[in-house]
């Protein structure tokens, strides 16, 4: 963890935003800012993710490729290289593959000084006592704070993703040519959003887009194709 580079330990280069983004908010994929109250992820809020891993790769990729620096822990299945295809750059995103019997403590600890945690709970159910610790310290560290694989109470924000299509594969044989995620938001006082994203192979990476259902493509019966190599 001491090799983690904090928060404002930025490279020279600069990236171009991935999405709107102020100093109150961590970047998202571009397709997604226009579900979301505030185009981002706010700062010192908690997330509660269920679905889809490669939404939860494209959140990576998007805060650290804007120079933001991020951990996920207790993913050891996560696929980078996908993260990478989306623009993740690895040298400011921290894998705790195995963070042991308290995962949440390890993430109580990588709150400070960075931008973004994606955290695994492994099926548990955090005690809504814990969970008002961990949202108390996300919010005096500016810093998001994403759950995912279990239960969370209390969370500011709550976000799914399914695989609601794909394109390219038939009969076990072809290329993935394109996957479309049905994304669900909801946030406290606010009217759910729903919406449709489409990540496609582009130039060496993967675009993400907003359609509209009816486009044609295949139906998925089920997401595993592009989660294996995802």
């Amino acid at each position: 963890m001491a090799a983690v580079p904090v928060r404002g330990a930025r490279m020279t280069e600069r990236i171009p935003l991935d999405a709107e983004s102020s100093g109150q908010t961590v970047s998202v994929p571009s397709a997604l800012a226009g579900l979301l109250p505030d185009r981002g992820l706010a700062r010192g809020s908690v997330v509660a993710y269920r679905g889809a891993s490669s939404l939860l790769a494209g959140l990576l990729a998007a805060v650290t490729a804007d120079g933001g620096h991020a951990a996920v822990i207790g993913m050891p299945r996560l696929g980078l290289l996908a993260a990478v295809e989306m623009g993740a750059h690895l040298p400011r995103l921290a894998v705790v593959a195995d963070p042991g019997p308290d995962p949440v403590e390890v993430a109580s600890v990588l709150l400070d000084g960075l931008d973004l945690v994606v955290l695994s709970l492994r099926g548990a159910a955090v005690p809504p006592a814990r969970t008002r610790v961990l949202a108390a310290r996300a919010r005096s560290k500016g810093a998001t704070l994403v759950v995912t694989d279990g239960q969370w109470s209390g969370a500011s924000l709550d976000l799914t993703a399914r695989v609601a299509e794909y394109a390219g594969l038939g009969h076990g044989r072809g290329r993935l040519r394109s996957l479309c995620l049905e994304v669900e938001v909801r946030a406290k006082a606010r009217q759910p959003r729903r919406g449709r994203l489409e990540l496609r192979p582009c130039a060496g990476g993967v675009e993400w887009t907003r359609r509209e259902p009816g486009i044609d493509s295949r139906t998925a019966e089920s997401g595993a194709a592009w989660e294996a190599v995802s």
